[in-house]
């Protein structure tokens, strides 16, 4: 009986989705063959998979822009996949394309971001001889580093649009390309509230030609980006023609404004010395790693190693662990026993 609620779903997909998109049932499969779920599609059974993660619970912790912020209201890197997940799934149902796909992506397109943002991917990219890009160690978390080794052995379709989400590659499918667009309008205008949130943006700060062009706060400028995408996507994922420079123009905006100022990176050195110093230690000293790093250690190097235990770390865990290593412990005196 439970079977025939996964062929609904999919006899629903064949009837109701696009021409252009990619139906569960035409997966080009997983890594290792498995039984499929009853009840769930491969994409669903995907998108579960992700959010059971130890990876995708790690994100809470894990900083955005603003590193270690004192108000609750900054985004983390897991409230800017849930915008990410959340836009990525409206513009795949006014496409009619596949959600759960959609969502899978979006939901593990993070998953092997840094500690400390970008900085942090900055540094580990700058001492590892390896090189380090969040979207491949995003792959390496699902296809490896999950589950004890084992991985999340997620679908090609999930992989591909989560490895193919920044710059580079296109993903093949439509969806795995939604989600790259998404990515990028969420980012962009949650900053912006952060950013003014911190006092080093206001809404008028931001030039008049782009806020007659896009909008005038930051849910009329999602609302007008969704539907540019959804108003000229076809056979690919675009913004319209009038969208595409003020959009342009935004993004360089916030990286002169935001992302290069000293008020918002002025911390940014020290994560990077933390980062760098904690990849060297373990490179030296790879069986002080936890026991689930060994096996990398022995069959990739100490390198392939430290790059995984640190770029997994959260922020705070960071800390916790260079406290540990490198600052010393009060010393407990007979006379305070």
């Amino acid at each position: 009986m439970p079977d025939i609620i996964r062929e609904t779903t999919m006899k629903i997909e064949r009837e109701t989705l696009s021409p252009n998109a990619c139906l569960s049932e035409n997966s080009r499969g997983r890594q290792r063959k498995e039984p499929e779920c009853p009840i769930r599609t491969s994409f669903q059974r995907d998108r579960d998979r992700i959010v059971h993660s130890n990876a995708f619970r790690r994100l809470k912790h894990k900083t955005q822009v603003f590193l270690s912020p004192a108000g609750d209201h900054y985004r983390t890197r897991l409230t800017h996949t849930l915008e990410v997940a959340q836009i990525a799934r409206t513009i795949a149902r006014a496409l009619r394309l596949n959600e759960d796909l959609t969502e899978a992506v979006a939901l593990g397109h993070d998953l092997g971001h840094t500690p400390f943002g970008h900085a942090g991917e900055r540094a580990l990219n700058e001492v590892c001889s390896l090189g380090f890009k969040h979207y491949e160690q995003s792959l390496r978390v699902v296809d490896k580093l999950e589950k004890h080794g084992d991985g999340l052995n997620l679908t090609y379709e999930v992989r591909d649009g989560i490895v193919c989400h920044t710059t580079g590659k296109e993903a093949d499918t439509l969806e795995g390309r939604i989600v790259k667009l998404s990515d990028k309008i969420a980012y962009i205008n949650h900053d912006i509230d952060d950013a003014i949130v911190a006092g080093v943006l206001s809404e008028d700060s931001i030039p008049n030609d782009i806020r007659d062009a896009l909008g005038k706060s930051k849910s009329d400028r999602i609302n007008t980006l969704v539907t540019s995408v959804i108003n000229n996507s076809g056979d690919d994922i675009v913004l319209g023609k009038n969208e595409t420079e003020p959009f342009s123009e935004l993004c360089d905006f916030m990286f002169r404004n935001v992302y290069t100022n000293p008020v918002c990176k002025g911390e940014e050195k020290k994560a990077e010395a933390l980062i760098k110093t904690l990849f060297d230690y373990f490179t030296s000293h790879p069986l002080s790693m936890p026991t689930e790093y060994e096996s990398i250690y022995l069959s990739e190097g100490a390198e392939r190693a430290a790059c995984d235990y640190v770029a997994g770390m959260s922020d705070s865990y960071v800390l916790h662990v260079y406290n540990n290593l490198f600052i010393p412990k009060s010393w407990i005196g007979w006379d305070n026993l």
